[in-house]
């Protein structure tokens, strides 16, 4: 009842991803997250990446018609928490945006074209606190929008907030040794920070939305359907694999990005693809087809010919919940290979504007949609995480959510947000013509220089 000390005050913490748009509905009295909602954004469908939209953005009405469509996305996932919870979207008077910089630059409708040209410098990174009728969001239309401060052209406060809710700086207290912690937030954009918290370091890259399911063939969220692990038997190059609700009877639909990350490290280890990742046609001679045939599960070669080229069948149709065979293409790997190095040639830039090697990272934080479902094992053997002990690694979700939370709960989360954005020094990866030759190595599994990855060498060598 309105006038209660203890009624519901309700509030929302928002992430704007290239490729998903979270959203938590916070009960701002209990500071609980009560509801949670994502979707994938609805600017995909005018461009995969920053640089697509930041282009389409430049034409006619580009810039209206992006901010539309990231607008609408938020209204229905407001929408969602609200059925949820049974309130009206009136009832929400506060929200907390965080994003990479051209995505809180298309939400605020600011041009983001300077953003992708030199000297590579953002219209804004610090925002003034709006009212959501003026966005169109269905909020309060008093309600204030707090849009976090971001650090440079691809550095956003989707990083700045995401190192807080990483936790960074205590884990750097906690651990004692001195060395620095890496944090990465793996999603269309890979961005990665480096440091012990006297000193950060960061950068960006384009990795492409395959690790998020877009722009996959048989790619989808992490929803029911979604196989998130693969397992192949290297004497029949068989799968299996694990479905999320599986145990509910669900049958898969797609691959979700920890799927895809398993199954591309099954192909390698198995040797049904090479380190280039090129399909590899010549598993299958007559005397192994002759074995095979005699399995009760075999309905054919995995490895074929399909209508978009050379794929792999994870799931025949008749075992799918489409009535379709779920395959990766050729072309899937390929923009999982580019993904995966561009991660890892961002990290290694890193290291290198600094001084350091990878095996002098003390821990490795990973944040992004996915990042608390992939396998560590695959990871490193894929050549995505540095080749460093496993106890090192944590994962973390997504942290620019969890970083947009706290700074709706408090202020001084709040301030410390704005501190670690000015703290950071930023490497412009475009204007360093090394990264290219870091990427080019990290184009092959698990890398060019195999030495980096001593772990997946011993296991090749078995």
């Amino acid at each position: 009842m309105a006038g209660r000390p203890d009624a519901a005050l309700w509030s929302a913490a928002l992430d704007i991803g290239t490729t998903t748009v979270t959203l938590y509905l916070v009960d701002l009295v209990s500071g609980r997250v009560v509801a949670q909602a994502a979707d994938y954004n609805g600017q995909i469908r005018r461009g995969e990446d920053v640089i697509s939209r930041i282009i389409y953005a430049s034409k006619n009405n580009g810039l209206a018609e992006l901010q539309r469509l990231v607008v609408e996305t938020i209204n229905g996932l407001v929408a969602q928490v609200c059925e949820f919870r049974k309130i009206e979207p009136q009832q929400i008077v506060k929200m907390v945006v965080a994003g990479n910089p051209t995505m809180q630059h298309l939400f605020l409708a600011l041009p983001p074209a300077s953003i992708r040209l030199a000297p590579y410098v953002p219209a804004a990174n610090q925002y003034p606190t709006l009212r959501a009728g003026d966005l169109g969001i269905d909020l309060n239309p008093l309600a204030t929008v707090d849009c976090l401060p971001g650090v440079a052209s691809y550095v956003g406060a989707d990083i700045s907030s995401g190192v807080l809710g990483s936790g960074l700086c205590s884990v750097v207290e906690t651990n004692g040794d001195g060395l620095p912690v890496l944090f990465l937030d793996i999603g269309t954009n890979g961005e990665m920070v480096l440091g012990d918290c006297d000193w950060l370091v960061t950068c960006a890259c384009s990795a492409g939305p395959a690790f998020e399911g877009a722009g996959v063939y048989h790619g989808m969220r992490a929803t029911l359907g979604a196989i998130e692990e693969v397992w192949i038997n290297a004497q029949t190059y068989e799968p299996t694999i694990s479905t999320i609700g599986q145990e509910q009877g669900e049958r898969p639909r797609g691959l979700c990005g920890s799927g895809l990350i398993s199954l591309l490290a099954e192909m390698f280890i198995t040797g049904v693809i090479d380190k280039s990742g090129n399909l590899n046609f010549g598993l299958y001679d007559e005397a192994k087809l002759a074995t095979l045939r005699e399995l009760p599960t075999f309905r054919g070669p995995r490895v074929r010919q399909g209508e978009h080229g050379g794929e792999y069948v994870v799931v025949w149709a008749e075992e799918s919940a489409t009535g379709e065979d779920i395959v990766i293409t050729a072309v899937d790997i390929d923009n999982l290979l580019r993904a995966k190095a561009a991660i890892y040639a961002g990290c290694s830039m890193l290291a290198q504007s600094v001084g350091l090697s990878m095996d002098m990272v003390s821990t490795v934080l990973v944040g992004g949609s996915f990042g608390k479902h992939i396998n560590v094992e695959k990871s490193v053997q894929l050549g995505l995480l540095p080749d460093v002990p496993w106890e090192n690694f944590q994962f973390l979700g997504n942290t620019s959510v969890r970083g947009a939370y706290m700074a709706l709960l408090d202020r001084d989360a709040r301030q410390r947000i704005a501190e670690i954005a000015r703290s950071m020094t930023y490497l412009e990866l475009s204007a360093d013509n090394s990264f290219y030759d870091q990427f080019t190595s990290a184009l092959f599994l698990p890398h060019t220089d195999i030495g980096l990855f001593p772990s997946v060498a011993a296991l090749l060598e078995e």
